[in-house]
């Protein structure tokens, strides 16, 4: 019998067990660093840009020269030449002139305004026709706009996006500062399993579990470690967990975690650490075990794989992220449920969507499976959640659907 915890439950014991970015630091260039968790914030020691320059292509100005200006009435003033990109302006603008500037090239001396060349005229005898005033500042930025020297750029914790590689090259940081890889050993144990290059016998399935929760934890920032089949042996078991336990960070054992004869797993964990909780109050999932060894994080996956799926996505996610100091949060979308759906089991119910968007409505259409049925999540979109106290969410509601990813 096990004495379940709900998900809410198993989140604060996560919490409260496992430390907050207690991964080690290091450093890796930054054409490696998209993905990874920053572990310091990042201050800008330069200002981005490091110069005034135009938004768009046109005539730098002193905006006073086109007060009143209009297209029958132009400002006429003196060109003083071309400003060229990837250099120092190089002039003193005097009132009454202008100068032809490139987008992003540099302001000169004198100026403090551009106006877009669709708004002028070139009369080809050295002079430009200003047709609109524009005001100090327009179509600029300006020194330190971006960035000035002080200014936290990001902040300790962040997943680093493609945006922020832009932004650290833009300050030329060539090191980042990221948490280690967490190393998550994955073991599947089961007499019934075979490894997906053989053909199954009779009562036999391919292990699913271990290519599929590689590719979540590499997702996830880890770096996975698969210990292959390990067999109904209690001394078998015992050994290959014990050997995980010293070469990784997190440890995944999908099955075993049931109430019989055959699972072993919670002696283990218990012989090897200390077992912290037993059955989860959740469909698909309720077996689930988290323990810790050698104050490293070990769960205790269903071995159905749908099942394997949710509380890894639930919590072995939540787990790596809380070691590597990222407080990251559920990217949800709001979406009109297609059908009804019941629940009346006394436990928060997790369902798979894909996700359809017809005549401007995004729908959650329900996949209803058994949870030992893995091809049901392929292609799916998200999931999401009826609380334990719920009977069922009706067709036409509108539910928060969370990203599989």
């Amino acid at each position: 019998m096990l004495t379940v915890k709900t998900p809410d439950e198993a989140f604060s014991l996560i919490k409260q067990e496992f430390t907050h970015g207690c991964l080690p630091k290091e450093y890796v260039p930054l054409k490696e660093a998209c993905g990874r968790v920053l572990s310091a914030d990042i201050l800008a020691d330069s200002y981005v840009p490091d110069f005034d320059r135009s938004t768009v292509d046109g005539y730098a100005v002193s905006a006073s020269d086109t007060f009143g200006c209009s297209d029958s009435i132009p400002s006429i003033l003196r060109m003083d030449g071309e400003i060229l990109m990837g250099t120092d302006a190089g002039i003193l603008l005097q009132p009454g002139h202008c100068a032809y500037i490139p987008t992003g090239g540099a302001l000169p001396r004198g100026a403090d305004a551009v106006v877009m060349i669709e708004y002028t005229e070139d009369y080809h005898d050295g002079t430009i026709g200003i047709q609109k005033p524009v005001a100090p500042g327009s179509n600029l930025i300006y020194r330190g706009d971006d960035v000035c020297p002080g200014k936290t750029v990001l902040k300790r914790g962040r997943r680093l996006t493609p945006q922020d590689i832009g932004a650290l090259a833009a300050m030329g940081i060539v090191s980042v500062p990221v948490r280690k890889k967490p190393v998550v050993g994955i073991l599947s144990t089961g007499d019934e399993l075979t490894d997906i290059t053989e053909t199954p016998g009779p009562g036999q399935v391919r292990d699913v579990n271990s290519p599929m929760l590689a590719a979540a934890v590499a997702q996830w920032g880890g770096i996975p470690r698969t210990y292959g089949i390990i067999r109904d042996d209690e001394s078998l078991l015992r050994q290959a967990v014990s050997l995980a336990s010293r070469e990784c960070d997190v440890i995944l054992l999908s099955g075993g975690s049931s109430v019989g004869e055959k699972d072993v797993s919670c002696r283990i964990i218990q012989s090897l650490g200390s077992l912290l909780l037993h059955g989860i109050a959740m469909k698909p999932g309720k077996p689930t075990i988290i323990g810790k060894i050698s104050e490293k994080p070990v769960i205790g996956l269903p071995g159905h794989p749908a099942a394997a799926f949710f509380v890894s996505r639930l919590f072995v996610r939540k787990i790596l992220l809380q070691l590597a100091g990222c407080d990251e949060e559920d990217r949800a979308v709001p979406a009109v449920l297609s059908q009804t759906v019941e629940s009346n089991h006394g436990r928060a119910q997790y369902v798979s969507v894909f996700l359809e968007r017809r005549d401007g409505i995004l729908y959650a259409n329900p996949i209803r499976s058994k949870s030992g049925l893995i091809t049901s999540l392929a292609g799916t979109g998200g999931y999401f959640c009826i609380p334990r106290d719920c009977e069922g969410i009706s067709r036409g509601e509108t539910v928060m659907v969370t990203c599989s990813g």
